[in-house]
């Protein structure tokens, strides 16, 4: 694969204790260092104008001015350095580069992957949360889609919490399309099944909140049952991934049940949906807060593209996970 990749997300500093750290960043290029074929491009800073698309005007200036200040808190779990400014802007930058390599043809070995910080995919219109401040996957989203170099855009997000802030943005739009497999009841409370768009965006919007304790069968059952035929449907010129690898088996915030060997089944499948529907594929990462379990599902996720073949599991979809997979199917995405 083919990951972008500054610096400037270091400068992003949330103290000793916060799970979303500089470290992370660290810790993917150590697991990558021996791997074949990994290759880094730094890509420029997401443009005011490319934020501002999906972002409330007076939200950016009072970030940039708290930044300015030094920073703070921002709420209970959101924490701002004076490094934020830059490495937020620079996070986006990475996911608009990811986009636009996929659309100029980047596949197989050269396949993009946005390994920037902080994350996004809490970040809502006009407010950050959930360590995220301006939503990587959605600037490069609507940025694509403004430019006129793709006309539709799909999402799947397989972070274990539920990216309330990219549906929000995108809820009322028929242009993309949002899947999220997420641990019920988590932060931040949102993404029931229920929850499948409004206006001209009803139907784009597809949620898949699983119990805890959910192992890698089940979200390979709903990307097969569910999610690869809506987003064949659907019919996007372009598919991100929004890839959060805190439903780790391990993973010290999360309670599921994904092995590192399971981050590489999804991505099997993710890339034979992005086959299927002939879309261009690209990851942004998001959460995953084990050093070690970080590394090793990054690097796998590589070795998938590397030509390694993954151990699919042997368990059974339990009743709970199939029940939510049936009901998302019958609501008809399939139809859109």
């Amino acid at each position: 694969m083919k990951f972008a990749y500054s610096e400037t997300c270091l400068d992003h500093e949330t103290g000793t204790r916060h799970p979303e750290s500089p470290d992370r960043l660290r810790a993917i290029r150590r697991g990558l260092a021996d791997g074949h074929g990994v290759e880094y491009v730094e890509a420029d800073p997401s443009e005011r104008e490319r934020i501002h698309a999906v972002h409330d005007d007076d939200y950016i200036d009072s970030l940039e001015t708290f930044c300015e200040s030094g920073g703070g808190n921002w709420d209970a779990d959101t924490v701002v350095s004076e490094g934020t400014w830059e490495a937020a802007l620079t996070s986006a930058g990475l996911a608009e580069w990811a986009a636009e390599a996929a659309l100029s043809g980047a596949d197989g070995r050269q396949t993009p992957f946005a390994i920037g910080r902080p994350p996004g995919h809490h970040a809502v219109e006009d407010d950050a949360m959930g360590f995220c401040f301006f939503n990587n996957v959605a600037v490069a989203a609507q940025s694509v889609i403004d430019s006129g170099k793709a006309e539709r855009v799909a999402i799947f997000d397989w972070d274990v919490h539920h990216g309330n802030g990219t549906q929000d943005i995108f809820y009322d739009q028929g242009d993309v399309f949002y899947a999220s497999i997420h641990e019920d009841g988590l932060y931040p409370g949102s993404g029931q099944i229920e929850e499948t768009g409004t206006g001209s965006g009803e139907g784009t919007t597809m949620n898949l909140p699983f119990a805890p304790g959910t192992t890698t069968a089940a979200y390979l059952a709903a990307l097969e049952e569910a999610i690869g035929p809506a987003i064949e449907a659907f019919d996007p010129d372009l598919f991100l991934v929004s890839a959060g690898f805190d439903p780790h088996e391990h993973d010290p915030i999360s309670r599921m049940r994904v092995s590192t060997e399971g981050f590489g089944c999804l991505t099997t499948s993710v890339r034979d949906i992005a086959d299927n529907a002939d879309a261009e594929l690209g990851f942004v990462l998001e959460g995953g807060y084990g050093l070690d379990t970080l590394s090793e599902s990054v690097r796998k996720v590589h070795e998938i593209f590397d030509g390694y073949q993954p151990v699919e599991p042997d368990e059974s979809v339990n009743d709970a996970a199939q029940d939510v997979i049936d009901s998302v199917k019958s609501q008809g995405f399939d139809g859109l």
